[in-house]
């Protein structure tokens, strides 16, 4: 997954981020609400909004919903070669097999007005839009997991991945399902503005700043017996404890389970093994503290579990495909890209003698 770019990349210092969202007849009304509520509760330390949220369509006017209420939006979809990040929810309409692409002349003409810089996101089947218009071509993308076989159909262009919660490729994102929608737009906050104000988001929407596993653990499977435990002790412990190495047995213990049911459970319950699901959690809390604290990257290995400064580089450029030192620049106020000056603790050596790339 690569990192999205800075919302300070995009406009001037202290205007909002403009995000636009394009709307189309047999609109998911939750969608639309997940983006208007999440992106403007972000703020800044001084309260300033940092996002703008504006809703356009082809025609300006009224919209039909897949609810029993009519949407009225003003905009046109000039606003969106004005847009920084331009969003693109699921129509009840995408539901409907079709034997090949569909891309109608006043979306594929609205999305000739984005920029070329402008950060492109699609929820659900929205990125049956995003394909169709060329957008998802050698990309990693997902959809709701009831639709990837047929986005994979029509568009085999397209790299399909129907297990994840959302994709982040080069600046084209897209969520799975109705849901995955707060899961992306946190990722795109967090990413802009760093992780305190993703969480501050979050917690004033009462949902996880961050959801383990991805669609897996959603896809329905056949009826099991009922169980008598599960694998939320494990996990509560292990989280409690990232700084230590931890064995497949321990967690097993926890759950009070051989460590083979232990894996399968896991897997069901979090929809990736418990080693991948550890090292998400490290690389998480790294993050963290390369965006809160100064502490020196091998400081910084050392309390998440790593050991070196030196896997933590490999773990961190697998996940976001940067460096701790660069991950840490573009939070901490300055630009991996030629900022004015180093961000605080990123010019420390790391545990193998060389200083971070």
């Amino acid at each position: 997954m690569s990192l999205v770019t800075p919302a300070s990349a995009f406009r001037n210092p202290g205007t909002p981020h403009r995000v636009a969202v394009l709307v189309r007849d047999g609109l998911l009304t939750m969608e639309l609400g997940i983006v208007h509520r999440l992106f403007r509760q972000a703020v800044s330390a001084d309260g300033e909004p940092l996002y703008e949220v504006l809703t356009c369509t082809p025609e300006p006017g009224d919209v039909r919903t897949d609810a029993d209420v009519t949407l009225h939006v003003a905009h046109g979809t000039d606003i969106l070669a004005e847009a920084d990040t331009v969003i693109v929810p699921a129509s009840d309409e995408d539901y409907t097999p079709r034997a090949e692409p569909h891309l109608p002349p006043a979306l594929a003409k609205a999305l000739a007005r984005i920029r070329p810089d402008a950060r492109i996101a699609s929820i659900c089947t929205g990125s049956f839009v995003l394909a169709a218009a060329g957008l998802l071509d050698g990309k990693r993308a997902t959809t709701h997991w009831r639709s990837a076989a047929d986005l994979q159909r029509l568009h085999p262009a397209v790299c399909v991945d129907p297990d994840v919660l959302y994709t982040d490729e080069d600046g084209v994102l897209t969520a799975a399902g109705v849901a995955s929608g707060i899961d992306l737009c946190l990722h795109m906050i967090r990413c802009d503005h760093g992780s305190r104000v993703a969480n501050e988001v979050a917690r004033g929407t009462v949902v996880p700043p961050h959801r383990d596993g991805g669609q897996a653990q959603y896809i329905p499977r056949p009826v099991t017996a009922p169980r008598q435990s599960s694998t939320e002790p494990a996990r509560t412990w292990a989280l409690e404890h990232l700084d230590r190495p931890i064995s497949l047995r321990e967690l097993a213990d926890r759950a009070a389970m051989s460590t083979r049911t232990f894996s399968r459970r896991f897997c069901e319950e979090a929809g990736q093994t418990p080693v991948q699901w550890l090292t998400a959690q490290r690389v998480d809390r790294a993050r963290q503290l390369l965006e809160e604290t100064d502490l020196p990257v091998d400081r910084v290995a050392a309390a998440v579990g790593f050991g070196t400064a030196v896997s933590l580089r490999q773990h961190l450029h697998a996940a976001l495909g940067v460096s701790p030192s660069a991950y840490r620049s573009t939070f901490r106020g300055t630009s991996a890209r030629g900022g004015a000056g180093a961000a605080a603790g990123v010019t420390a050596t790391d545990a193998d003698g060389r200083r971070p790339a």
